[in-house]
């Protein structure tokens, strides 16, 4: 694992420093040229919460993306190299629904500076395109609107924009059993056919002015307040768009078209048969 591939990777130009500049900038170039993606989830490829496995396959011969444990794994390791003070922790999203059973299923990453502890997410797919202080309150990132909010069981909750895929997640600033926690919820996400990450595929990228998403067989492409759809025809028109797009070249991809097919069709049909709302 060599610092300088992961800047190449990422094409952060500089020397890096352990300062807040620095740690906006690595984030914003993470973000845009590593896409967020859980290709590997969907070919039933073991993951771990090992961040060289994420280093293999990010910065390695693969050039591949990644999803939480990976991107943020890979991006504390990186900060940790250049001389940051990072605290991995085991956050829950949509712990305001499921409870504390959801605590795991997200890495955040705590970085302590000078002037206080920052939030570092490069891995909540189309989240906050930059770190933020652990203070409660509302603010904004590149137009977009968040908010912290201290809880009374000790735990803080991240709203999410708008139009984020995750509304939001908890977490508590110290961690406690976090890698236990990160482990075993990685292993259920990756195993329980309930999961998500195993009934979807999803990638996300930025991109200059906007963010490229897929999900299962429809393209969504966003730019500025402008967004539009389509839905994808063919195995070919799938792998062509997950290079294009995303800049994901995986041969085995392929293989997973029939079933990206099958959940769209099956996603129509319990949109149809849903009772119209009144």
């Amino acid at each position: 694992m060599h610092l300088s591939a992961y800047l190449d990777r990422i094409g952060f130009a500089g020397s890096p420093e352990p300062d807040l500049p620095t740690l906006k900038r690595l984030s914003a170039r993470h973000l845009h040229s590593v896409p967020y993606e859980n290709l590997d989830v969907q070919l039933g490829r073991p993951l771990t919460t090992d961040p060289a496995a994420a280093y293999a396959r990010i910065v390695g011969t693969g050039r591949r993306g990644g999803w939480c444990y990976e991107m943020n794994g890979l991006f504390g390791w990186a900060l940790k190299e250049i001389g940051f003070n990072v605290t991995r922790l085991a956050s829950g999203v949509g712990r305001s629904m499921k409870g504390d059973t959801a605590l795991g299923n997200h890495l955040i990453l705590r970085v302590d500076l000078e002037d206080g502890a920052i939030l570092a997410d490069v891995g909540l797919a189309n989240g906050p395109t930059g770190p933020y202080p652990i203070v409660e309150g509302a603010f904004s990132i590149d137009g977009r609107d968040f908010r912290l909010e201290r809880m009374d069981d000790g735990f803080w909750r991240f709203h999410n924009h708008a139009s984020g895929m995750a509304p939001n997640f908890d977490f508590k600033p110290e961690p406690a059993d976090d890698e236990a926690a990160l482990a075993r919820a990685c292993a259920v996400l990756q195993s329980d056919p309930a999961s998500p990450f195993k009934q979807n595929l999803v990638c996300m990228r930025f991109v200059e002015g906007g963010e490229n998403q897929l999900r299962g067989r429809v393209l969504r492409v966003v730019r500025g307040d402008q967004a539009s759809e389509r839905v994808l025809e063919s195995a070919d028109d799938f792998v062509e768009t997950l290079e294009a797009d995303f800049g994901i070249v995986e041969p085995a991809a392929v293989g997973l078209w029939p079933k990206v097919c099958a959940r769209h069709d099956a996603l129509l049909a319990d949109k149809a048969a849903a009772p119209a709302a009144p």
